[in-house]
């Protein structure tokens, strides 16, 4: 396994989740709640996919720092970290949106 093709596995896949969530908020924004929660959805699998390569990077360090923690780890690691707070955020703006939208 190539550990650095791994990492930036993370990182797009991560960024993908990230820019899934930010368009969900942007569709909810024009009351196209159906869009906003495909979205959401794609987001949802993204994270699922970057935090099982997030788990095998784990699995390889088993606790004793065999990963080499570099610039490009930590990158990866905020931007997933990143993704998901604003995937639980996304979530509740657009039930705010929602709510408004019948105001």
């Amino acid at each position: 396994m190539d550990i650095e093709q791994t990492i930036m596995e993370l990182l797009v896949t991560a960024g993908s989740a990230r820019s899934a969530s930010l368009m969900a908020i942007q569709a909810a924004r024009k009351n196209d709640f159906e869009q906003a929660q495909n979205l959401l959805d794609e987001a949802k699998v993204a994270i699922n996919q970057a935090h099982k390569i997030q788990t095998n990077l784990i699995g390889i360090d088993e606790g004793e720092g065999k990963l080499k923690v570099t610039l490009i780890v930590v990158h990866a690691q905020d931007h997933l970290m990143n993704a998901m707070v604003i995937q639980d955020l996304a979530q509740d703006f657009i039930e705010l949106f929602r709510r408004t939208s019948t105001l």
